[in-house]
């Protein structure tokens, strides 16, 4: 079943209204009363996070549904409606999903160094259940470090060259979070 506002913004670009597609977002989604999304899609403040956030929590799921003990803020890009980053190939968010966990618990926003526990800020910001897939769509990556370039330009000069070697040679792996719903 397609959602609402997946619908409308392809009915409006075959209309020619395509430009009238941003006001999709601000449209009600399905949320609980604090911004966490449920089944129907993610909150409005979620979405506008994830487009102005640099950074996401991120946290595999067990099979059960628990938390794996392995939680840390990531650089991400938040492209075609599903969070993306790219790791390691041996990072445990790459390992976890090797071993079967498909599944995890993203939480938006900037709230300091998970550091092993010390901090658990970032459990009182908006967050989804997602599907955690790899992608090998270079064309992603590029897109990805257009959107790192412009939220890390700081950092992004180091880091760039690796990742792209990296995503080519099989070190690195490109995520896909893609929201539950």
């Amino acid at each position: 079943m397609i959602d609402r506002r997946r619908f409308v913004r392809g009915a409006l670009a075959l209309s020619g209204l395509a430009a009238a597609a941003p006001l999709w977002r601000a449209w009600p989604a399905h949320a609980d009363a604090h911004g966490h999304a449920t089944a129907g899609g993610l909150s409005a403040e979620t979405t506008q996070l994830l487009e102005k956030s640099g950074f996401v929590y991120v946290s595999p799921l067990r099979a059960s549904g628990a938390e794996s003990k392995c939680h840390g803020e990531v650089w991400f890009g938040y492209v075609d409606g599903a969070v993306h980053l790219v790791t390691s190939s041996d990072s445990w968010k790459a390992r976890s999903l090797a071993d079967g966990a498909g599944s995890a618990r993203v939480w938006v926003g900037d709230h300091g160094t998970w550091n092993g526990g010390a901090n658990e800020a970032f459990r009182k910001a908006p967050h989804f259940d997602a599907d955690v897939t790899v992608s090998k769509d270079a064309a992603l990556l590029d897109r990805l470090m257009t959107i790192y370039r412009e939220k890390y330009p700081d950092g992004i000069g180091k880091w760039e060259p690796r990742f792209r070697s990296g995503f080519a040679s099989g070190e690195r792996v490109l995520l896909r979070y893609a929201p539950r719903g």
